[in-house]
């Protein structure tokens, strides 16, 4: 699939198919939402989470943005997208879980790496460099640790940006005190696109493995 109207061809087999055959299913959708869990993914093309987790629509509330971010609670200007989102999710939907989902070969992790866009003007990869930006304190730590090169250090990055995301959900009140009061579940995972392997955080020892 590489352009619009490959995509239109798509829309049409899954019109008279899928949609054809759980006609009821999507009715009942109209309706209304109810997912239990809410994922924070990233855009990448390759991690798609309703595939890998093998869920139907109307089952899990995606969020997708580069490198699987959330942004810490901040009650300043600009447009607060995943904030609006987590929002929605959590007060509106009343999700139960929210899972931060990070991957291999993350092009945003690798970006905060490197600074590749360290510098640029928005439009050129100002937008980038200032959104991956949340990761520059986890940086430090991967570079101290790891350098900034080699498969150890983009792991350790991807992974961290997962932790990250974590830390920042518990910045919100509402996130927070539904944890507290165990109405809602954080959980971190990572998958890894080479060998198709989903690893789970550990928030005991803050290791991620197999699931």
């Amino acid at each position: 699939m590489n352009d619009f109207q490959t995509m239109i061809e798509g829309y049409r087999r899954f019109k008279t198919g899928e949609w054809a055959r759980e006609r009821a299913r999507w009715a009942e959708l109209a309706e209304g939402q109810s997912p239990k869990v809410m994922v924070i993914a990233c855009s990448d093309s390759r991690v798609d989470p309703t595939r890998i987790f093998d869920t139907s629509p109307g089952q899990i509330f995606v969020v997708r943005n580069v490198a699987n971010l959330v942004p810490p609670m901040e009650t300043g200007g600009g447009r607060h997208g995943v904030s609006a989102a987590l929002e929605f999710a959590v007060t509106q939907l009343e999700v139960s879980e929210i899972v931060v989902l990070g991957h291999g070969a993350c092009g945003g992790a690798s970006a905060a790496l490197n600074q590749r866009f360290k510098d640029m003007r928005p439009g050129e990869g100002g937008f980038i460099a200032d959104w991956i930006d949340l990761l520059s304190d986890a940086r430090d730590e991967v570079v101290a640790e790891h350098g900034c090169e080699g498969p150890a250090a983009h792991r350790a990055m991807e992974e961290a940006a997962v932790k990250v995301s974590l830390a920042n959900l518990r910045t919100f009140p509402c996130i927070r005190s539904r944890e507290r009061e165990g109405k809602l579940s954080l959980h971190g995972s990572y998958f890894a696109i080479a060998d198709g392997l989903l690893h789970v955080l550990d928030p005991a020892t803050g290791r991620f493995s197999p699931a």
